[in-house]
């Protein structure tokens, strides 16, 4: 859920990751997918890697990442 003083922020958010929990530390109206660089609304943002703190559009691309990082 966003905070009142983060309902009216534009530009890109700076979030930590937690286990079911985001935090929001710089205000913004969305952050970027890691896998493809597109931004997601923080209102639609449902997946994310805790240990890596980074966001995902997509099931699809989190899938990516992991593949990735098992490839390493």
């Amino acid at each position: 859920m966003l905070g009142r003083y983060e309902r009216g922020a534009s530009g890109e958010a700076v979030v930590e990751y937690g286990d079911g929990t985001m935090r929001v530390i710089k205000p913004g109206s969305y952050v970027r997918c890691a896998v493809t660089g597109e931004p997601i609304h923080l209102d639609a943002l449902r997946y994310w890697s805790v240990e890596r703190q980074e966001a995902y559009a997509t099931p699809d691309a989190a899938m990516q990442r992991l593949k990735e990082a098992g490839a390493r």
